[in-house]
């Protein structure tokens, strides 16, 4: 059996080119997630984000550019293939199946699993209100329930890699840091965390390393503790940024 190195990102995205028809959504995007890396990818509307983590995902195929988990290249994969190798996307705006109840919504999440110690049990632990309502459609649930939900989705597929887009979306502050505030236990699992975020400021807080995105285009990257304020206004905005 071939070893890990563990000193290799759990994902590697390099040169990234997406095209949606004639506009160039993404152009020449690179990064690197480390093993238990919290990783956010920050940006106004429109600056590419979620086509990031859609190609990262499988869902948008590249112009040019190539995505690899732990080292393997898994560009030309389908996107249940690489739920099963270990990429799973939270999406924005949840999707969740809104007939289903919300244990059929977290089975959903079990059909590419990998083996790994994220269980409904686990899940129902994680978020205990969720055992007693597992009955309940998801149609029913309240914005932050069924983000909830969705991420549990998630994690029943054991994934290397969680994506997470747009977490606070539509939902109150109190909710939100709620959510966040689950990160901690998420890595300690195991996992590493890709995060696309319109609120700088939480996005900040919660992660280890920072991604600017400005009209498809990488700007800023840094620790958030080495990024001034004037640095990510800059990098945001496109003021004094060079591509």
């Amino acid at each position: 059996m071939t070893q890990r190195n563990e000193s290799a990102p759990v994902l590697d995205v390099r040169d990234l080119t997406v095209h949606h028809g004639q506009l160039r959504a993404l152009h020449g995007v690179s990064l690197s997630l480390p093993a238990g890396g919290v990783h956010a990818i920050i940006g106004a509307n429109g600056a590419g984000k979620s086509t990031l983590m859609r190609t990262i995902a499988g869902l948008h195929r590249p112009t040019a550019g190539s995505v690899l988990l732990d080292g393997a290249d898994v560009t030309a994969l389908r996107p249940e293939r690489r739920v099963a190798a270990g990429i799973a996307l939270v999406p924005e705006a949840r999707r969740l199946f809104a007939s289903l109840t919300l244990e059929e919504n977290l089975l959903v999440g079990q059909t590419s699993a990998r083996p790994g110690p994220w269980t409904l049990d686990e899940v129902y632990a994680l978020f205990g209100w969720m055992r007693e309502r597992r009955s309940q459609r998801a149609a029913q649930l309240s914005g932050g329930e069924q983000q909830a939900v969705a991420i549990g989705r998630a994690l029943v597929a054991n994934p290397r890699v969680l994506l997470l887009d747009e977490l606070s979306l539509g939902l109150a502050p109190v909710v939100v840091r709620q959510i966040y505030d689950l990160l901690p236990r998420l890595v300690d699992s195991g996992l590493s965390v890709l995060l696309v975020e319109q609120d700088v400021s939480q996005a900040l807080r919660v992660a280890s390393y920072a991604h600017c995105l400005l009209e498809g285009r990488i700007t800023l990257a840094g620790h958030p503790a080495e990024l001034t304020t004037q640095q990510i206004e800059a990098a945001y905005f496109g003021v004094g940024v060079s591509a």
